[in-house]
């Protein structure tokens, strides 16, 4: 393909070549990022507890568990939980235990929900 010895009057054509060339390549990395970028997009949607129990392959009780004490991201719609799909892979490949650090009052208020207290004695 190439010369070895280019004269300055194939310069011409050889700079037609190279500008199909790199405009092929061009095509060829828009189109690549386009699917990279629709394939992120389609990533984002709800999974239900069932479809994350088989897509992680644990059991409800696991999952239930993870939620409550592993970091498991999960949303909370009424009586139903979901959740994204990208959420729960960048929590798998970070392995954190916490979904986000709390501050020193929500802590602080997570910790006084938990603690359960002793009921007080009805007056008659």
């Amino acid at each position: 393909m190439l010369k070895e010895n280019l004269t300055f009057n194939d310069l011409p054509e050889m700079v037609g070549r190279l500008c199909e060339k790199i405009e092929s390549l061009e095509n060829a990395l828009k189109e690549s990022l386009a699917k990279e970028l629709s394939a992120k997009e389609n990533l984002h949607v709800p999974m239900t507890v069932e479809e994350v129990c088989s897509y992680l392959g644990i059991s409800k009780s696991s999952f239930y568990y993870k939620a409550k004490h592993g970091g498991i991201p999960v949303i909370k719609q009424g009586k139903h939980l979901f959740v994204y799909r990208d959420e729960l892979d960048k929590w798998l490949e970070t392995g954190r235990k916490s979904q986000v650090p709390l501050n020193f009052e929500e802590e602080h208020e997570q910790m006084l929900a938990a603690t359960r207290h002793k009921a007080k004695p009805r007056e008659l």
